[in-house]
């Protein structure tokens, strides 16, 4: 496995982020286990989750399969960059109450004890806002965190589904506050087939030195080789990707990309992990396995090395808004 600095941070951090929505849902427990043991063996160090995960009457069953986990193993918790989110509703579903939801500072306390709780830990490594918070300002949020910070229970701050102007927003007044290091990330919907990041969110976390940390790398399965996989008789698309092959021109491209990757004899999901290894700014994406065979598949895109020619192919097929802010003006 190869590390990495998370942003302008001295926290050292696997090119591959372990990302557990699965974890529940989709996969039960002993095979989380079983994934997150040989995500360590693998040397991924650093692990995503967030307070809703889970979903519905089970918010926090994902936090709990981890905390599970953690009190297995004193080692598990040390080697681990431990990152969960804060925003979303914990209360069960329609009983939705005042100020148990967003980025007030009564929340954010209230948030990071039951997470801490469900977690089995003392602290987290970097605490993530899921998601911008329009009605709380950032001084009552930078409050709310340093307090935290003294007390030991988060280390880090980052965003997730920020705009450029939040990142900048967020970093300017932490630095007004003082004594706050402000965002240290962002994670952002980044891959082949969606690169608008890169117009704003992008440039604003390498101006103020945020890792980013791209969600859904495979666009919801459609750059994992849907169409080789449909026409073999395996898995057939479903959900987004299944839309998105309904629009005829899409399908072309999708269809473009995987005879590219086959005349290169690259598999399609590890080229697309690997591509987004290779973007500037990028920390490593988010790989949200369901087994552990395709734990195994994003691992290898850590070592894949793509020639210039098959990048220029893939810029082709998938062309991006270009540098910023030309991209905005011609």
């Amino acid at each position: 496995m190869k590390y990495t600095q998370l942003g302008r941070t001295g926290l050292k951090v696997s090119r591959l982020v372990l990302g557990t929505m699965n974890f529940g849902p989709q996969t039960d427990e002993a095979d989380s286990h079983a994934i997150m043991d040989a995500a360590l063996d693998a040397g991924i160090n650093f692990f995503d989750t967030a307070n809703v995960y889970g979903w519905g009457e089970n918010k926090g069953r994902t936090e709990q399969i981890i905390g599970n986990w953690f009190a297995k193993s004193a080692a598990h918790r040390d080697k681990v960059v431990l990152a969960t989110k804060v925003y979303g509703n914990m209360a069960a579903d329609g009983d939705a109450w005042p100020n148990h939801d967003k980025l007030s500072a009564l929340n954010i306390r209230r948030a990071v004890d039951a997470s801490l709780k469900r977690l089995q830990t003392d602290h987290i490594d970097v605490y993530q806002f899921h998601h911008v918070d329009r009605r709380t300002p950032f001084e009552e949020i930078w409050q709310a965190i340093d307090v935290l910070v003294q007390q030991g229970k988060i280390l880090y701050v980052g965003s997730s589904n920020f705009p450029g102007y939040k990142i900048a927003q967020a970093n300017e007044i932490a630095a007004r506050r003082g004594g706050t290091i402000g965002l240290v990330s962002e994670q952002c919907l980044y891959n082949l087939a969606e690169r608008r990041a890169e117009m704003e969110v992008i440039p604003a976390a390498e101006e103020y030195g945020l890792g980013v940390i791209p969600w859904s790398p495979l666009h919801g399965g459609l750059l994992g080789g849907v169409i080789k996989k449909e026409v073999e008789g395996g898995r057939r698309a479903s959900g987004r990707a299944a839309d998105s092959l309904a629009n005829t021109t899409i399908r072309a491209q999708i269809q473009a990309y995987e005879d590219l990757l086959d005349k290169h004899g690259v598999e399609p999901g590890e080229a697309a992990l690997a591509w987004l290894l290779t973007r500037p700014g990028v920390t490593g994406p988010i790989v949200g396995p369901r087994t552990a065979e395709q734990l195994e598949s994003a691992i290898r895109a850590v070592e894949l090395e793509l020639s210039e020619e098959l990048l220029s192919g893939l810029d082709e097929i998938f062309p991006g808004p270009g540098p910023s802010p030309e991209a905005f003006a011609w």
